[in-house]
């Protein structure tokens, strides 16, 4: 029974989080908000809506493991395998000035967390700096889509909102609508793994790890493939690295200031390394040293072949 709710909830989160951003973005549109700022805070966080509500709601029922772990392992999962999968499809072109501008701000966010956690507590004055982080780089953006009005993340933006025909009633209905739905699956996610955990024996970091996280990924994952197989490589890429940024401020600040967060040796050690690691493999394929940037089918590969070995580790270590 706890396999059919996670896999329901899963679903709805997927289809909720669907219609929210399909909503939010239309409605945004009409209220003359400019597509790159769609691009880096509607879509690139609304796919992150997932995870900011189930890591919230496992702080909030005191699995601390869950919370942080789910928002780790999305950001792993976005890098490895959605970007690794989105390249292997159709390799991703990076002409947008302001997506290679956000990995630097991505690798110092990863950083920030990672030294926060050290100590082995992530307190309410360390979510306080999570989210003031993240409010200045909410500000950068709504600067930038002001200054550079006409970068190739806002023609892809412009394309993909010009194939939508919707009315503001219709938006308005699908975000009250998915927000209400994302509410309750979040909970009946969280749940649901828990018992999971406790039934197979494993630890709620592990399930957060893995299925908590490779569920509340899916949005991005369908919104990064769809772009990339439309040349829509600039949204494709912009949207990863706007949920990363927004699961590691917004997401774990968020359930950080609901109840300080214990962080166990296993996150520092071995699962916030990886993270670094992942990001910072980004640099050279998506910026460009001698050019564009752009993620061939051969790094594709390499980076699903790091979500492979790494998930497998996860798996075989716990039923060692």
């Amino acid at each position: 029974m706890n396999v059919v709710i996670l896999v329901g909830a899963l679903l709805v989160l997927l289809f909720s989080a669907g219609w929210f951003i399909s909503g939010a973005s239309v409605l945004a549109e009409k209220m003359g908000i400019p597509p790159l700022l769609i691009g880096m805070i509607i879509i690139g966080f609304g796919t992150s809506s997932p995870e900011l509500l189930v890591s919230v709601q496992a702080a909030m029922d005191n699995n601390a493991a869950l919370a942080i772990g789910n928002a780790v392992g999305s950001n792993i999962t976005n890098i490895t395998l959605i970007l690794g999968l989105t390249a292997v499809l159709a390799p991703i072109a990076v002409q947008s000035n302001i997506v290679r501008r956000e990995l630097p701000f991505l690798l110092v966010a990863t950083t920030v967390l990672f030294a926060l956690g050290w100590d082995g507590l992530l307190s309410r004055v360390d979510a306080v700096i999570l989210l003031s982080l993240f409010a200045v780089i909410l500000g950068w953006a709504m600067v930038l889509a002001r200054q550079t009005p006409d970068d190739a993340l806002a023609d892809d933006v412009t394309k993909e909102l010009n194939e939508v025909t919707m009315s503001s009633k219709k938006a308005a209905v699908l975000v009250a609508v998915g927000l209400v739905l994302l509410t309750l699956s979040s909970r009946w996610l969280v749940s649901s793994a828990v018992q999971l955990a406790t039934a197979l024996g494993v630890s709620e970091l592990m399930i957060g790890l893995t299925i908590v996280a490779l569920g509340t990924s899916s949005p991005e994952l369908a919104a990064s493939v769809i772009a990339a197989r439309k040349g829509e490589h600039d949204l494709a890429l912009g949207n990863v690295l706007g949920s990363n940024l927004f699961n590691t401020l917004g997401a774990i600040g968020a359930a950080g200031l609901t109840r300080p967060l214990p962080v166990t040796e296993t996150l520092v050690f071995r699962d916030m390394p990886v993270l670094l690691l992942v990001t910072l493999l980004l640099f050279p394929a998506a910026v460009g040293w001698r050019g564009p940037g752009s993620i061939n089918r051969w790094e594709g590969a390499l980076l699903l072949t790091g979500f492979a070995g790494y998930t497998g580790y996860l798996i075989f270590s716990n039923l060692s």
